[in-house]
């Protein structure tokens, strides 16, 4: 079995290695649990840069 693995983006739904094109998921992940998790990190990542902008922004 694979020890790495992706989200797909088109499926939305985690996957082994061999599976769609690497364009169309985010990845790799090093469990099936951190890949089933990936929209949200990514989400948690964007709202921490945008506060960081925000602050940034503030300090004008």
């Amino acid at each position: 079995m694979s020890d790495q693995w992706w989200f797909c983006l088109k499926h939305m739904a985690v996957e082994p290695e061999k599976g769609c094109p690497n364009k169309d998921r985010m990845g790799p992940y090093e469990t099936r649990a951190a890949a089933a998790d990936a929209l949200k990190a990514a989400a948690d990542r964007n709202e921490a840069w945008a506060e960081k902008d925000r602050a940034w922004e503030e300090d004008d």
